[in-house]
């Protein structure tokens, strides 16, 4: 099935370009650098120790943990690291700079696979979370170079729709050396998928490990002085379309009873950031952008007298939950998926989430289960805050809640690290 699918995505390259070119009216980012899209990267002559795939903005704050270990025990510039959208690879290099080396991942294409394989010549690959190449994998398996896919996931979504095509996706699977899983559910899905049993375990969530910025808690602090210490103060982060006008309308609700209320309201993709203020300008609640506020200010006038601040910055998240009293998570009202409700629980915040979590489901019932988080729909979203801001003790014991099951779950960095260093190239 593998050369049928070999056929259709050339086929489909003219439409993958046209896409790019379409997004790029956004974020012009994608109409650049598409020669490394094709495997045009600059040859490393020694070689990588480990390349690292992240598709995109998710994935890519996750493995920083990983990546900073692997850069302490290979040395600076003996990672690679990829993604596939701009904004993931922004975050990469502002995190990581010259310490790695950094493209864009290479398209499934079997010349394109070889060409970028020639030219960074890794010793062993390690893909993030639930990217399925099959040509990638397969050429990896040919050259002898071990592959392991990292904080695996599998929703139940995604297996049943992998497992309209099993044996193509078994096949896939057979060629990684190991499969380590996020949770026990993940490893018995790929199992039940066609991976060899012997090559996949749970391992734990590196999400869990991800370290917390001392300097963005201080400027959180800052922000939250320059908005106001005594006001309540809760974000809607990582938001998509139809998420924002929800939680303005949940945050009038919470001023009718909050009337001091502010919003910390930070869109998913920053394409978005324009027109997520024209939506704020209409809604006739005072407003600011983070990017005219001056955190090292004693005071602003802009930011104590606003409703909602919008969040028009990247790399800032911890900065913004810091600011925070509770958080709402976005991508989980509409159906994506959902994105990592871990980060304002490590900072102490309760978290609200939408129904549509599939892509956190393990992330979800912890927080459900530690009574840490509460599950809502768009209806009840200001019914929930205006709750938890009613009763301060208990949301702060919702909060310490989220921070205790987030510490218990730690170790998922040290055991893919060892799992990491540990894949040698097979031999003829």
């Amino acid at each position: 099935m593998r050369p049928l699918y070999t056929v259709l995505l050339y086929l489909l390259t003219p439409l993958i370009l046209l896409r790019l070119l379409w997004r790029s009216r956004e974020l012009r980012e994608y109409r650049l650098r598409i020669g490394e899209r094709f495997g045009w990267v600059r040859p490393a002559p020694d070689g990588i120790a480990v390349w690292v795939h992240a598709v995109s903005v998710g994935e890519s704050l996750a493995a920083l943990p990983l990546i900073r270990e692997l850069i302490e025990t290979y040395g600076p510039g003996r990672v690679w690291v990829t993604t596939t959208t701009p904004t993931g690879s922004a975050r990469i290099t502002e995190a990581l700079g010259d310490r790695i080396r950094h493209s864009y991942a290479p398209y499934d294409l079997p010349d394109v696979v070889a060409r970028f394989l020639t030219r960074v010549r890794p010793e062993r690959v390690v893909v993030m979370e639930t990217e399925l190449w099959p040509n990638l994998f397969h050429a990896l398996a040919r050259r002898r170079i071990p592959l392991m896919i990292a904080n695996a996931r599998l929703s139940p979504r995604s297996f049943r729709g992998y497992g309209r095509v099993r044996g193509f996706a078994a096949a896939t699977l057979a060629n990684c050396r190991y499969i380590a899983a996020q949770s026990p559910a993940d490893a018995e899905r790929f199992a039940a998928l066609g991976a060899p049993a012997d090559r996949v375990g749970a391992v734990g969530n590196i999400k869990f490990d991800q370290a917390i910025p001392d300097e963005q808690i201080e400027r959180g602090r800052r922000l939250r002085a320059l908005i106001g210490s005594a006001r309540p103060v809760w974000i809607a982060a990582s938001t998509h379309d139809g998420e924002e006008t929800a939680a303005v309308a949940a945050h009038r609700q919470l001023r009718d009873t909050h009337p001091e209320a502010a919003l910390i309201l930070v869109p998913r993709h920053p394409q978005r950031f324009d027109a997520v203020a024209r939506m704020l300008d209409d809604s006739g609640l005072s407003w600011v952008r983070r990017s005219s506020l001056t955190i090292d200010a004693a005071a602003d006038d802009d930011a104590a007298g606003a409703a909602i601040v919008l969040g028009d910055s990247m790399g800032e998240m911890f900065m913004y939950f810091a600011a925070g009293d509770a958080a709402f998570v976005g991508g989980s009202l509409v159906p994506v998926g959902g994105h990592n409700v871990l980060e304002p629980a490590a900072l102490g915040l309760p978290v609200l989430f939408g129904p549509h979590m599939h892509n956190f489901l393990p992330a979800r019932e912890l927080l459900l289960g530690a009574d840490a988080g509460a599950q809502t729909d768009a209806g009840a979203l200001g019914t929930t805050l205006t709750q938890w801001f009613d009763d301060p003790a208990r949301r702060e014991a919702m909060g310490a809640a989220g921070t205790r099951a987030v510490a218990a779950n730690r170790g998922a960095l040290q055991r893919l690290l060892e799992l990491t260093t540990g894949l040698s190239p097979a031999r003829p």
